[in-house]
């Protein structure tokens, strides 16, 4: 192992292969959170809506 810390010119470089299934990677987890968002959202619509017409002021 190094015991010096990593500068500027111990960078690592990506291939353009591997940048490319960062960026997918990066996409699909993007998509997973914003579908659960979605599922989240909608369940507590579906649970709260029925009670918002009964509810009495």
């Amino acid at each position: 192992m190094r015991d010096m810390p990593m500068t500027e010119d111990d960078e690592i470089e990506l291939t353009p292969e591997q940048k490319r299934r960062r960026r997918n990677r990066n996409i699909a987890i993007a998509l997973a959170l914003g579908g659960l968002v979605v599922l989240f959202y909608l369940i507590t619509i579906v649970r709260i809506g029925g009670n918002v017409a009964e509810r009495s002021f």
